[in-house]
């Protein structure tokens, strides 16, 4: 069968055409693919904008990205936008979210946790330095992967006061009946149940419309989560109790930790202890701050009872110690850390 050379040529040059278009699409198919081997880390908080959690956040990615270069890239979403602090220790075990903050909800998921629970356990953070080496890493650390989270690093979200609508807290007795808003820890609730408040846990992001409609009178945080979340604006009165010190512990899954590569690990470690001495810098520049902002913006605010509050916390102690395995030993540690 004779076919015209001219027409062999034809359609000889039209087969390559189609395969270097062929060839091209798999190029362009194949390009993002390769630029896509940066591996993107999400790291979610409850923290708004402002808050010493964002602004910690903010300062780990910025270091850590800017050691990583093309492998990893940690992107910070604040404002429970990946979920309150109860749902993000969930995403961290299923491997859907990276990093988190987590900070009092950790009682409820190792029981150890609720030594930061403790009422005026923690004198100041040169004190907070002792325990985290000599209680956190050898304890709290092993406790929290036994639930599939790694540790990686211990912040802050600082001193925590009492702000609500009914009357200025002098003394645990002016709490009685008092709705108060406490984060997802057992041993927060039962402190207040002693001190003779009516607490119940709520999400932070819910907490201004609860203390705005009335369905809570008040609530007890940082100074930073206070004024960052516009809590000021709902708020009368802010007793200066500082009865708890609350680290902030830069929490991942342990599997996901696992499968990331060993010097994107390192990366992601030494930036995020590191990054403690901005945060505990900024935590104290921010309590003189914030404390002149929120009376500004004409909260009532007064100093507490302390040695009130110290007396009516003996049976937390007690119950936290004999009710956890170990606790007593954690208590006794710190204590002595301290002195």
């Amino acid at each position: 069968m004779n076919r015209h050379p001219d027409h062999v040529k034809s359609r000889l040059h039209r087969r390559a055409a189609l395969i270097a278009c062929g060839a091209a699409v798999a190029l362009s198919a194949w390009l993002p693919a390769a630029r896509a081997q940066t591996i993107e880390l999400k790291f979610g908080h409850v923290g708004a904008p402002g808050s010493l959690f964002q602004l910690s956040a903010d300062e780990f990615a910025r270091r850590a990205n800017a050691k990583l270069g093309a492998k990893a890239k940690v992107v910070v979403f604040g404002s429970s936008q990946l979920g309150s602090d109860k749902e993000l220790l969930q995403k961290l075990k299923l491997g859907t979210v990276d990093f988190a903050l987590p900070s009092t909800v950790m009682s409820s998921e190792a029981d150890l946790f609720g030594v930061f629970e403790m009422p005026y356990l923690v004198k100041d953070r040169k004190h907070m330095a002792a325990i985290e080496k000599a209680v956190v890493w050898p304890k709290l650390a092993p406790a929290a992967e036994a639930k599939g989270l790694k540790l990686v690093a211990v912040w802050e979200n600082g001193y925590r006061h009492l702000t609500n609508n009914k009357r200025p807290i002098n003394t645990p007795a002016d709490l009685a009946g008092i709705k108060l808003r406490t984060p997802n820890g057992k041993w927060r609730v039962r402190m207040f149940q002693e001190y003779g408040a009516n607490p119940s846990p709520m999400k932070f992001s819910e907490l201004f419309t609860a203390l705005q409609t009335g369905v809570m009178d008040g609530q007890e945080n940082p100074l930073t989560q206070i004024y960052s979340a516009k809590l000021n604006e709902v708020q009368k009165y802010l007793s200066m109790s500082g009865h708890v010190y609350t680290p902030a512990y830069v929490m991942t899954g342990a599997k996901k930790w696992a499968s990331l590569p060993a010097d994107v690990r390192k990366v992601l470690e030494d930036s995020a202890r590191e990054t403690q001495g901005y945060v505990y810098e900024t935590a104290a520049k921010q309590e003189i701050e914030l404390l002149d902002k929120i009376k500004a913006s004409g909260m009532q605010v007064n100093e507490v009872d302390k040695p009130a509050f110290v007396a009516a916390s003996k049976n937390i102690y007690e119950d936290f110690g004999k009710e956890v395995a170990g606790a007593k030993e954690l208590i006794d540690t710190a204590v002595a850390l301290g002195k």
